[in-house]
């Protein structure tokens, strides 16, 4: 017979009027053989359409495979035999795509057939029939094809009893479904309610019988409770924060609130409550419930990392009002010099010959109207923190890592910064701009190029390197427009420059990372402009600052080479005669430093079995090392070191728990693995789940340590209202000027007044030392001072004094209470100031005709100079413009302008010789000259 548009297009259980159903009440089956034909009455299929369809001239263009038409045509063709098909899967297909089947039981239904297709004798449906619909399906998504939209003819009126099962089942019509093969057989099966389908339709439209009602939508509590995932997390760490801040600053009682005189010598941990450490252990939970889904979802995590921030780092704004560190005060005295007089001198203090921090502030506060910088100064701790965080971030979006690693980095960022510099300070303030210098290179400037011309493999030495050399860059390449590399070279010099008459140490930090970048390959400047930057370094110490080191040349370059002896004054010295207890912190500080440093090194390795080589991170880690054999910073170059090598170490820390690349990138669709010499392989989920665990407790266990570390010292550190008013009082009282003595157990230049002084009139005021004895009632040495002093001279005893004395030299537990005693009961001294922790006192009368000075410090003075400064200005000023536009040259491209390159060098060279000689000139000088 010849088959009919109509035929063709008929779906299955739909009654066709060339063939109308049997009288019998069953339906016809459809031959669905592997071959996909029909039987001998269809036309002879040809050979499938690369879609899976079979064209048929004589039809309209049908989308599904030949397996459908056969299966129509076999609904058509009167006698055809059911087929019965149970649940299977088959890849029946000759390419990848895998016909997944699926069957669908639907219950039994009493249909009411026509009067004159009544249901004859013996019939075994009695009725009813039992519906069985398999539904074939490709394993990848289905498009529609061109010829799937195409118009076909008006379909005749679906009417019989195939009709619910076949279309309600499949989910629309023919044109509506994907493409793939659909059989409905009739076959007794027991009517079982999980068989039925959630939404049913009438199984005759002339059957009086309703449909049943879809099946009920899940409870509102089940949708919550399915996207857990979202909102738990946020949840979490709001309620962490509430509690956090109420565990800290509601008054004193069980399990709540701080009481400051319980703290001892582990420092504020020895206070704090327990649902202080509860609330932090939430908000880590909350971070690592988010890093779990394995979804960057960038916002909420950052504002989770801002609440751990927070709670490590806003402790102390929480308890107390007043700033903590009492060098900060003096910073502040800085800023109100410069803006009281308009100028900064080195001679009141060292730190004014790099005045630009202090300069910043002056304006922008005098700007605003700020007078009082001690809200300020509370909360510069955390708000330095959070600024830390945003270059920080930058610079791990830049290598290549998983979002686990990436953001586990960053934790660690916050909960391992125990240093303390980031209080209202000039280190503070550039360790943001050293930060910030770091990303834009990295960002703007980064290059992971291999080498043009691979290494000879002669030598071990060479093999090494050349094997090094092969592995993939642990970094991202980025290329960005002329025009916005050379803004962003400016901003790198603004930065340089700001951080230069900032800080003694910072510049060289940023100068040893770019020219380690640019040396590993990892930059695309030139070396232009490190010597750049160097000559901006030299230049500063040898004009701006010669009021430092005039006259004091051994204090600049003494500690030149003396590795060891830095190395022991940075660690070893810092535990001999402490506190037993107060030792603890110490040990906990170097107990970070070298878990820290642990994880690094194991990170490490284990991106190196991947194939990866982490040359950024690695350099940032090792560079500040350098700084061993420059200086001992008054005891703190292993603190600045530590401080500098964060980055580096961080990064590489977090691929010691996560170390694979991140899933679809180039080299691999999932995330990397070593390559094993054994067969041994772990289930790959099984891993990530115990890193995410392991990575959770080394996190929670440093946060810990981190009370520990960051607020040991806050019997000294912490500074009190009473404190800060005994030193108003003194402000007061300064006209024309005033002498301050600070309790010392040693006389020494390095000793730093644990005082909240120069707050105010750092001009007026001198601070000199008073020694003291460990045997609290001998206060004949601070008498003897006082009188060998002029009027307005005070002594001022505090608390936060005392307890420096007690837990660093080993004075007893109730000196301070026992010393003021004695300076109560001295009939030479008198009390002019008294507050819980803190007094003030001086003698009654001093000696006749002596007057009060002046001014406590002389100011004035020119810089001494030498003869070829001029010419080194000159020459100066024309290397660093023939330096800036050969680097602007190489921005265009390296093909570009060979020829004005080398004019440029033929000026630079000579001029950055010429002014590197007038430097040293300077030096001896001025420096050996006036020694």
């Amino acid at each position: 017979m010849t088959t009919t548009p109509a035929a063709e297009t008929a779906e299955v259980g739909e009654t066709d009027p060339t063939h109308p159903a049997p009288s019998d009440g069953t339906r016809a089956g459809s031959d669905s053989g592997p071959t996909g034909t029909a039987p001998s009455e269809a036309p002879e299929v040809p050979d499938e359409a690369p879609d899976g369809g079979v064209p048929d001239p004589a039809a309209p263009v049908d989308s599904r495979d030949d397996g459908d038409r056969a299966s129509d045509d076999a609904d058509d063709a009167p006698g055809a035999p059911p087929e019965v098909i149970s649940d299977q899967a088959s890849d029946t297909s000759e390419g990848d795509d895998l016909e997944v089947t699926a069957v669908i039981r639907l219950p039994a239904r009493p249909i009411s057939p026509p009067a004159a297709e009544a249901p004859e004798a013996g019939d075994a449906s009695d009725g009813e029939i039992d519906t069985t619909t398999e539904m074939r399906l490709p394993s990848a998504p289905l498009r529609p094809t061109p010829e799937s939209t195409k118009p076909k003819p008006t379909e005749p009126e679906r009417t019989g009893p195939g009709l619910a099962g076949s279309v309600a089942a499949e989910g629309g019509t023919a044109e509506q479904r994907p493409r793939g093969r659909v059989v409905a057989t009739s076959s007794p099966l027991p009517e079982t309610p999980e068989a039925a389908p959630e939404a049913v339709a009438p199984a005759d439209h002339r059957s009086p019988e309703k449909a049943t009602p879809a099946a009920a939508r899940p409870s509102r509590m089940t949708t919550v409770m399915r996207s857990a995932a979202v909102w738990l997390p946020t949840l979490l760490t709001i309620e962490g924060l509430i509690m956090y801040v109420l565990a800290l600053r509601v008054a004193p009682g069980p399990l709540r609130g701080v009481d400051v005189t319980k703290i001892d010598a582990l420092g504020l941990i020895s206070a704090m409550p327990v649902t202080a450490f509860a609330a932090i252990l939430l908000m880590l939970v909350a971070f690592f419930v988010t890093i779990a889904q394995n979804t960057d979802r960038k916002f909420l995590l950052l504002f989770q990392i801002a609440a751990i921030t927070f709670a490590l780092h806003g402790a102390s704004a929480l308890i107390s009002d007043e700033a903590r560190f009492p060098t900060a005060y003096v910073h502040a005295g800085f800023v109100e010099y410069i803006n009281r007089t308009g100028e900064s001198s080195a001679i009141l203090d060292a730190r004014l010959a790099w005045p630009g921090f202090f300069a910043l502030v002056a304006f922008v506060t005098k700007a605003a109207g700020v007078t009082d910088l001690s809200t300020i100064m509370r909360w510069t701790p955390l708000l330095s923190n959070l600024l830390y965080l945003l270059p920080f971030v930058l610079i791990l979006r830049q290598v290549v890592a998983t979002t686990r690693a990436r953001w586990f980095a960053a934790l660690l960022f916050v909960i391992v910064q125990w240093i303390g510099q980031d209080y209202f300070s000039s280190q503070g303030f550039t360790y943001a701009i050293y930060l910030a210098f770091v990303a834009i290179v990295l960002r703007w400037f980064g290059k992971v190029e291999p080498r043009d011309k691979p290494m000879p493999a002669k030598g071990r030495v060479r093999r090494l390197l050349a094997r090094l050399d092969g592995l993939t860059p642990g970094e991202l390449p980025h290329s960005t427009g002329v025009y916005d590399r050379v803004i962003m070279l400016i901003v790198l010099i603004g930065l340089f420059g700001t951080a230069t008459a900032s800080h003694q140490i910072t510049p060289f930090m940023m100068l040893g990372a770019l020219s380690g970048l640019i040396l590993l390959r990892r930059s695309s400047l030139s070396w232009a402009l490190p010597f750049f930057l160097g000559l901006i370094v030299l230049s500063w110490i040898s004009y701006q600052t010669v009021t430092f080191w005039s006259g004091h040349i051994d204090q600049l370059f003494g500690g030149l080479g003396r590795i060891l002896q830095n190395l022991q004054s940075n660690t070893g010295d810092r535990i001999d005669g402490s506190d037993p207890r107060h030792a603890l912190v110490l040990m906990a500080r170097l107990g970070i430093c070298g878990v820290i440093l642990a994880l690094a090194s194991v990170g490490l390795l284990r991106r190196l079995r991947r194939g990866v080589g982490d040359r950024a991170a690695l350099l940032l880690l090792c560079i500040p090392v350098l700084a061993l054999g420059l200086q001992n910073y008054g005891g703190e170059i292993g603190l600045r070191i530590y401080l500098f090598a964060l980055p580096g170490a961080c990064i590489l820390a977090a691929y010691a728990f996560f170390p694979n690349l991140p899933a679809g990138t180039e080299d691999a669709p999932e995330e990397t693995v070593p390559i094993r010499r054994r067969n041994i392989r772990f289930n790959p989920e099984l891993t990530r789940r115990i890193s995410l665990l392991l990575a959770a407790g080394c996190a929670m266990a440093l946060a810990m340590v981190f009370l520990v570390a960051r607020y040991g010292n806050e019997q000294f550190e912490r500074v009190s209202a009473s404190e800060v008013a005994a030193m108003h009082h003194i402000y007061d009282h300064d006209d024309p000027s005033a002498r301050v003595l600070y309790l010392t157990p040693v006389l020494g230049p390095e000793v730093t007044p644990i005082i909240p002084w120069g707050e105010r009139d750092f001009d007026k005021i001198s601070y000199e030392q008073a020694l003291v004895n460990p045997d609290p009632t001998r206060i004949s040495a601070v008498i003897d001072k006082l009188r060998a002093s002029p009027p307005n001279t005070y002594l001022v005893a505090t608390r936060a004094q005392a307890g420096y004395l007690q837990l660093n030299h080993g004075y007893p537990d109730d000196w301070a209470p026992r010393f003021r005693a004695a300076l109560d009961a001295s009939k030479e001294l008198k009390r002019v100031f008294n507050g819980e922790d803190a007094a003030v006192y001086t003698l009654k009368s001093f000696p006749e005709g002596t007057e009060i000075p002046e001014r406590g410090v002389p100011l004035g003075g020119s810089d001494p100079t030498s003869p070829w400064t001029p010419v080194g200005l000159v020459a100066l000023g024309v290397t660093w413009i023939a330096l800036f536009t050969y680097q602007v040259f190489l921005l265009r491209g390296r093909e570009r302008g060979n020829r004005a390159r080398r004019r440029i060098l033929f000026i630079a060279v000579p001029a950055f010789v010429l002014a590197l000689a007038v430097i040293a000139e300077r030096f001896i000088v001025i420096g050996y000259q006036l020694q």
